[in-house]
């Protein structure tokens, strides 16, 4: 079975939790347990009486008071085995399951008769808000047991060629998402030749996904994945949120976490995971905290996992397709053509990779062209020469990311050096990395390829050993992105000449600030929508900026509702 050796799904290593099981299923006591009473109700199970069944979504916390539980591994493929034994003081549930939208991993059993304390995520939520002293620990451990799930790969299994783009884009779409799986690939696994002639599937179905519940999806689409693992909600077409982010990158993310922790109801709409493009970073060692740095999907992780604590909902994936703003409140369409409506919008849906002009480009993407570096496609480059195509800082996290994989990397810019478009930090460690070659003045006039996918990349500039191509099977673009604002066509937002959204003084015939308003004003042509981040015209492309300005808008959607005679403390409670 093969898991991402680079991601905490993919340690075959024994786990350093299995070494202090009080991390993962701490113990309360019965003075913790009398607090939380009041926050669930006492429930009774007899011996053999099943409490959890893997694959279902409709799953609540259990804190055992007296008793004793056995948990076992929900996997109707291979069968089930223990993965711990609970007893009073001990409490079931994982981090996935405080949105309540996630199917439980593993089965619960009483072994004897057990009372329990039964609590549904939103008064686990309030739990955790209103003790927070008890909260931390219990949010400590439903967090290291979705990391342990990972590590031992729970969740769907995925069959597929381990050369097969959609089976890359699945382990991609559930890796971002943070959700446990395991793969078993056609090439090296034999389990999964006997898996295959057992359900009688087909090539053309490969790549399959079963999962816990038994339910197995031939080629399915991210979102028949999500929808099939629980985690695709349905949205509430009855409910008028406060506010509807658009996009959960850290711009999105940090709206949803100050706007829930301050009472206000929040929808998020995201097309992908959460994160963005920050989210396919291998290491940003700029951001403020972490002197070490940290990986874009862990920051987004955490951030994700704040804005569901305070009760956001975030919809994966979900993509917005319009913006009606003809009356309030307005009303967001999607994909499939459900409309959620909300009294404020804030415009945080980022960038798209820019696809450049290269003959060839069609053809191989998916195939050896790549728009991101993650832990899965350096694990097809190990040992390998690969090309990175450009020169800003995304590309400088790429290239030091994959030199510690690839045999050589190769770096083409169209400028003589990075100085310009890049961080000095960056442009150091660069410098000192033995496997890396940059060539500057040099660009890819078209791609070439063979039934396996890319072979080569032909350049508009000889190499210095004067040969104009450059034998690769891997090349990363990161050429830049344009702002994904073709949704906002039906709205009367004004966008610049990039189409880029205007707020604030930049609007046209914007009326000037007054002294004591916020220094960035958010706000774009239509009043109650906003927008931050990387979409935003003018914005400061870094992940900390982004955060800040999530932070602002939502400052500035208080003094809205505020003026419109909206009371916003009490504004979450509406309907």
């Amino acid at each position: 079975m093969t898991r991402d050796p680079e991601d905490p799904g993919g340690s075959d290593a024994p786990s350093s939790f299995l070494t202090h099981p009080e991390h993962l299923f701490p113990r309360l006591t019965a003075h913790e347990i009398s607090r939380l009473r009041c926050f669930g109700i006492l429930r009774h199970w007899a011996a053999g009486e099943m409490m959890i069944k893997a694959g279902r979504s409709d799953v609540n916390m259990f804190v055992i008071v007296s008793g004793a539980v056995s948990m076992m591994s929900g996997d109707r493929l291979r069968g089930s085995h223990p993965v711990a034994e609970l007893h009073a003081g001990n409490f079931t549930g994982e981090i996935g399951q405080l949105s309540g939208r996630h199917l439980a991993l593993v089965d619960a059993v009483a072994i004897e008769p057990v009372d329990a304390i039964e609590m549904r995520p939103e008064q686990v939520r309030t739990l955790i808000n209103a003790v927070p002293e008890l909260g931390e620990r219990i949010l400590h451990a439903l967090i290291l047991r979705r990391i342990r799930a990972m590590e031992i790969g729970m969740g769907p299994v995925l069959i597929g060629h381990s050369q097969n783009q959609r089976l890359r884009e699945l382990r991609g779409f559930l890796t971002r998402n943070a959700h446990p799986y395991s793969v078993l690939e056609m090439d090296t696994d034999r389990e999964a030749q006997v898996i295959v002639d057992q359900f009688g599937m087909t090539t053309d179905e490969l790549p399959v996904a079963i999962c816990p519940n038994g339910t197995i999806l031939r080629a399915p689409t991210d979102a028949q994945l999500a929808a099939a693992l629980g985690f695709l909600s349905d949205l509430d077409t009855s409910c008028v949120y406060d506010v509807a982010i658009v996009g959960a990158g850290p711009a999105g993310l940090a709206a949803a976490v100050y706007a829930a922790s301050e009472g206000l109801s929040v929808l998020v709409l995201e097309c992908s995971a959460p994160g963005g493009q920050a989210g396919a970073s291998a290491k940003i060692e700029n951001y403020l905290g972490f002197p070490t740095g940290v990986t874009g999907q862990a920051l987004a992780g955490r951030a994700y996992t704040q804005a569901i604590k305070f009760g956001a909902h975030i919809a994966i994936p979900v993509q917005a397709t319009a913006l009606h703003c003809a009356e309030r409140p307005y009303s967001l369409e999607t994909r499939g053509g459900t409309a959620v409506r909300a009294r404020t919008i804030v415009i945080a849906s980022g960038a798209i990779y820019r696809r450049p002009a290269i003959a060839g480009l069609d053809e191989f993407e998916g195939r050896g062209v790549y728009y991101w570096a993650s832990p899965i496609e350096a694990r097809m480059c190990v040992g390998a020469d690969v090309a990175v195509v450009g020169g800003g800082n995304s590309a400088g996290q790429a290239i030091v990311y994959l030199a510690s994989h690839a045999a050589r990397v190769h770096v083409l810019i169209r400028k003589d050096n990075f100085e310009t478009t890049m961080s000095r930090y960056l442009i150091d460690r660069i410098a000192g990395l033995a496997n890396v070659v940059t060539h500057p003045r040099t660009e890819i006039e078209c791609l070439e390829g063979d039934d396996g996918g890319l072979t080569s990349a032909v350049l508009t500039t000889p190499l210095d050993n004067g040969s104009a191509r450059l034998d690769v099977r891997y090349v990363f673009l990161f050429t830049g992105a344009e702002p994904n604002t073709e949704w906002l066509r039906t709205c009367r937002v004004e966008l610049n000449a990039q189409r880029f959204v205007l707020t604030g003084a930049a609007v046209p015939g914007s009326q000037p600030a007054a002294a004591d308003a916020t220094a960035v004003n958010l706000m774009t042509s239509v009043e109650g929508v906003f927008a931050i981040g990387d979409v935003r015209a003018g914005s400061t492309k870094r992940v900390a900026a982004a955060v800040g300005e999530g932070a602002a808008v939502v400052a500035q959607i208080h003094q809205l509702l505020a003026s419109a005679g909206i009371d916003s403390s009490v504004i979450g409670l509406r309907a």
